[in-house]
């Protein structure tokens, strides 16, 4: 039988793997192939010497490996390019210009740099090639408020749905309405243009007008969506008065909607998944194989509130330990997806420190089970924390530190019960994002 040490080491092997696979520079480069001047992407053949320019742009977490991946295969044709990525997730670039900026809450630095963003759009044209590189972050990263709204406004919009634990989607159906070039806005700045939007996936379903709030798709979404979603989570009274304005005017016509299917604007535009969860799951699944374990992918779809999905996933191991199912021992579960946390008190953490610390309440005793939850951005919530790791010893040694586990969870404060434990991931800048990996080990 394994050892409690070797699972946990075994853990974090498990979930390094996942990470290596979802590495932007091999997610893109797998998706296109240059022959000479003839570039294809998914079937759909491009002939470099038609366009007088190329141009890159983009914004995301993974932003600079995949314009790293753009300039390993283009080189010099590249006329110019700006990609706005997180604080220290920059890599060095030949003739693409790295923007840092604020992530989960836009600043000023990214307005900058996405004002430079439309700039370079603007100067585009028919016979110009633009290649959009969007991933996770996207949103934060590429802040540019509609007209008569404040970037504050905006960054309090924004704060106050994610602390009502507004899923993502209805979070970006809000910012689409409130941004110059969210919500197939940015479509429109570069048309005519041909434009290639190249996407690392980090939302359920890859659903593309969700994913940095889709700047390059149509948006189903609408103005009076915005309002009746404010008025779901009691904010109406909350968000800030610009911010209202906008919306009001958007449901009186006054002010233009995103653009929808039909628009002109998607007609030379292409968008190509170049990656999501899966590509971490299935080399998580491998590497659990390789490592003696019975594995299964549970889901790459998993969503809901954090801590009642952590308790499902810790009955399974309970379910394992007596039944042997779904998988017998040693077994490995493996999911992904983005949970919601709804913050009611005023600690420090995120979904995945959440994720392990109400397992490790389930799995209290279970001395043969380890529960890892981390984000593949390597960051988790307002932290230096990817996720954390816990085991069926967790709580016995939290209680010998004065640590009561139900009151962290209580005050959302996973950050500070682990972290005199040892059990943060610490991943550091790992420059994708393809949402979160949970692993469920039993012996």
């Amino acid at each position: 039988m394994k050892s409690l040490a070797r699972l946990r080491s075994d853990a974090l092997s498990i979930f390094h793997d996942g990470l290596k696979a979802a590495d932007p520079v091999n997610a893109v480069k797998r998706h296109l192939n240059l022959q000479g001047d003839r570039l294809e992407i998914q079937e759909q053949m491009y002939d470099l010497s038609t366009y007088e320019g190329i141009y890159l742009v983009g914004a995301g977490k993974a932003g600079a490996k995949m314009a790293r991946a753009i300039e390993d295969l283009l080189g010099k044709r590249l006329k110019a390019g700006i990609v706005n990525v997180k604080y220290s997730h920059s890599v060095p670039l030949d003739f693409v210009r790295v923007n840092e900026a604020g992530h989960p809450l836009p600043d000023e630095a990214g307005l900058e740099g996405t004002e430079q963003i439309i700039q370079l759009l603007l100067r585009t044209h028919k016979n110009d090639l633009v290649l959009c590189l969007i991933s996770g972050g996207g949103s934060a990263l590429m802040p540019c408020p509609a007209k008569g709204l404040t970037l504050k406004s905006k960054q309090r919009v924004t704060e106050l749905l994610l602390e009502s634990g507004a899923p993502i989607q209805e979070v970006n159906a809000v910012r689409k309405h409130l941004s110059q070039i969210k919500g197939g806005r940015l479509a429109g700045l570069a048309y005519p243009s041909t434009l290639i939007s190249l996407v690392l996936s980090d939302v359920i379903g890859d659903h593309l007008e969700t994913i940095a709030s889709g700047p390059t798709v149509p948006d189903g979404s609408t103005f009076l969506d915005c309002l009746h979603i404010f008025e779901n989570y009691s904010l109406k009274d909350r968000v800030p008065s610009d911010a209202m304005e906008i919306l009001e005017k958007g449901i009186r016509g006054e002010i233009e909607e995103t653009p929808k299917t039909h628009n002109r604007v998607f007609r030379r535009t292409q968008n190509v998944i170049v990656g999501n969860i899966f590509l971490a799951l299935d080399a998580a699944k491998k590497k659990a194989d390789e490592l003696g374990y019975y594995s299964l992918i549970h889901s790459g779809n998993i969503e809901g509130e954090t801590r009642d999905v952590a308790r499902v996933h810790a009955a399974i191991a309970k379910e394992i330990l007596s039944t042997g199912s779904p998988v017998q021992r040693p077994a490995c579960i493996i999911s992904g997806g983005e949970t919601t946390v709804t913050v009611r008190g005023r600690g420090l953490g995120g979904r995945n420190q959440e994720f392990a610390l109400a397992s490790a309440i389930v799995i209290d005793g279970l001395e043969t089970v380890v529960v890892l939850s981390g984000g593949t951005d390597g960051v988790d919530g307002p932290t230096d924390a990817a996720g954390a790791i816990a085991d069926g010893t967790t709580l016995r040694r939290a209680h010998g530190m004065g640590l009561d586990a139900q009151h962290y969870l209580q005050e959302n404060d996973s950050y500070h019960f682990f972290r005199p434990l040892g059990d943060l991931l610490i991943t550091g800048p790992t420059y994708t994002n393809v949402m979160d990996l949970h692993l469920l080990l039993v012996a």
